[in-house]
């Protein structure tokens, strides 16, 4: 039986970020990507290269055209000639922030003390160099695992797969297009404000009504951006954070939980379970309740996942999210609930839920520039993916 009141992720700090440049084609190799960001999150934290004793990433090297994580730990570990305690790399973790995940649970059992987290995606190259680079499966090969559920059916990229239970959801909760825009609308005007995000163009509801249907209920500006570039993280102890650099960014709560069916066959829409399964843990192991937000970064894959989302989070009531979101009062950057405030992975670039991770440091502070929330920014929520699995985190920056 787990004891729940030894809530040990509250000894963990983040103490600091580094983004490389984010691109729809990259100049510079993978592995250039990853080092430059990297380099910038090890230096942010005012550390060298012999603190860091530990190495955590999603999901590990794989080595294909996908593009999707060109870089694994022994590669950057070798290149950043490290000694470490400790290192992890894989897939198969609760939502995409897995690592963060297990980097915080081995500075917890005292593997290590401080952890360089990082994420690389080259998509928007592999795009250009494949021509189906989303495709679950190669044509004329054999479709294995879950995917073969969905082969005979035709049903051959994650946009298809995942309209069919998007849609469900619209039509329970009467969800109209033009909320869902207001929200995509809000996303690209503060990513207009961010020079790091790769769409800044102004973006009218006019704009994403008009634009084309990729899957119903999916538009072409529901769908996030694939892109070039890296982020990383250095998670520490917090005893050894209250000595370095930047403000205690503490991790107050986690949300791992998995609940349901792990199976995108099996989901049951409208709950999408993961999320709720990781909210109630999350909430359960903090004093804090969605009140005491002041900014949310959530998983935008998919437009309409935020929905699902602000709903299981408990930012808004259940089957009150499309109203919620198009009010600007709600969600815009001087809002009651500043929402996806770098632009998100919509129009910033999918950064596979790791970008929203560093836009919430960013907020907490205070380096937002232009974008900055109206107020200041004390406790921020992270939640990533969708579907049969998710992870939430619930960040709190001592003033």
């Amino acid at each position: 039986m787990i004891d729940d009141r030894d809530f040990r992720e509250k000894s963990v700090a983040i103490t600091g970020i580094g983004l490389s440049a984010i691109s729809r084609g990259a100049s510079e190799s993978p592995l250039a990507l990853t080092l430059d960001a990297c380099h910038k999150a090890i230096a942010d934290a005012g550390l060298s290269l012999r603190d860091i004793d530990g190495i955590s990433s999603h999901p590990g090297g794989v080595h294909d055209e996908s593009g999707t994580s060109p870089v694994g730990v022994p590669v950057l570990q070798d290149a950043l000639r490290l000694d470490l305690r400790w290192y992890s790399g894989g897939g198969e973790t609760p939502g995409q922030l897995g690592a963060v995940f297990n980097a915080i649970a081995a500075i917890c059992a005292g593997y290590c003390r401080n952890v360089l987290v990082f994420r690389t995606v080259y998509e928007a190259t592999a795009r250009k160099q494949a021509a189906h680079p989303n495709r679950l499966f190669k044509a004329g090969s054999r479709a294995r695992g879950p995917i073969a559920e969905w082969a005979p059916f035709r049903v051959y990229v994650p946009a298809t797969v995942q309209a069919i239970y998007l849609q469900k959801y619209v039509h329970d909760r009467g969800i109209r297009p033009e909320q869902v825009g207001a929200l995509v609308v809000n996303t690209r005007r503060n990513a207009g404000l961010n020079p790091d995000a790769v769409y800044r163009d102004p973006l009218t509801m006019e704009d994403y009504l008009a634009s084309p249907i990729i899957s119903t209920p999916l538009r072409r500006h529901d769908c996030d951006v694939p892109v070039d570039g890296a982020v990383a993280f250095v998670l520490s102890r917090r005893d050894v954070a209250r000595d370095l650099r930047n403000p205690l960014l503490a991790i107050e709560a986690v949300g791992s939980a998995s609940a349901g069916r792990n199976s995108w066959s099996q989901l049951r829409i409208p709950r999408f379970d993961a999320f709720h399964a990781a909210a109630r843990m999350m909430w359960s192991r903090t004093d804090l309740k969605p009140r005491d937000l002041d900014v949310a970064e959530l998983y935008d894959g998919f437009s309409y996942y935020t929905l699902a989302c602000l709903e299981a989070l408990g930012l808004c009531g259940e089957g009150e999210a499309a109203s919620f979101v198009e009010r600007p009062e709600n969600i815009g950057l001087d809002g009651a609930l500043p929402l996806n405030t770098g632009g998100g992975q919509l129009s910033a670039g999918r950064l596979h839920g790791y970008g929203l991770l560093h836009e919430a440091c960013i907020q907490a502070w205070g380096r937002g520039g232009a974008r900055q929330v109206a107020k200041d920014v004390r406790n921020a929520v992270v939640c990533t993916s969708g579907g049969p699995l998710a992870g939430s985190l619930l960040l709190v920056r001592e003033p």
